[in-house]
């Protein structure tokens, strides 16, 4: 099978597409309808995360590409729901700004390892961010007219505190994890 071709890469590849549909979707007025359209883009997009790796893993069928691009489709994905909500009044931009400048700094932590040929996987607690910030951002998403819930979006807001929490600890446990390889001067060639 054609490494480039194989479906969790062409799922992942899916997830890049999706994550400009639902940039393009978040400008447009979001009437009742088309706001619901939205939050299904984003929670298919955020959803073919798992199924991506959970085929990787039942098929073998993991790439260097996939290990590359899947985390890289999750950062782009929740960095535009996180950019585009804040023209909407949903999300503080000091919340947004906190979770990406996290998101840089722990690629460049594993961009570093991988350089000495440390391959950085998600850590469990990682899983759990991801996690918890596609609930709290599908619910900012969601729209508020569909439902009579007012504080729909003030829980989602709440979900997203909570994520931003878990990953700054995450973040911080990654980089201890991985100090001493930091920390250490440079091998000698």
């Amino acid at each position: 099978m054609n490494p480039i071709l194989n479906l969790p890469n062409t799922i992942t590849a899916v997830r890049f597409f999706l994550a400009a549909l639902l940039a393009i979707m978040l400008m447009v007025e979001q009437t009742m309808w088309f706001g619901f359209l939205t939050w299904i883009v984003f929670t298919v997009a955020a959803s073919s995360d798992w199924v991506d790796g959970y085929f990787a893993r039942r098929y073998k069928s993991e790439t260097v590409l996939g290990r590359l691009m899947d985390p890289l489709a999750d950062k782009v994905l929740v960095t535009t729901a996180l950019i585009m909500l804040i023209p909407l009044g949903r999300l503080p931009a000091w919340v947004a700004l906190l979770i990406l400048c996290r998101e840089m700094i722990i690629t460049g932590l594993r961009g570093i390892a991988a350089t000495t040929g440390i391959v950085v996987s998600a850590s469990g607690m990682g899983k759990i961010k991801s996690i918890i910030q596609y609930i709290g951002v599908g619910t900012l998403i969601f729209p508020l007219d569909l439902l009579p819930l007012p504080f729909l979006h003030r829980l989602g807001l709440m979900i997203v505190y909570v994520s931003l929490v878990v990953a700054i600890w995450s973040g911080i446990d990654y980089f201890l994890k991985l100090k001493d390889l930091f920390l250490s001067p440079p091998a000698s060639r």
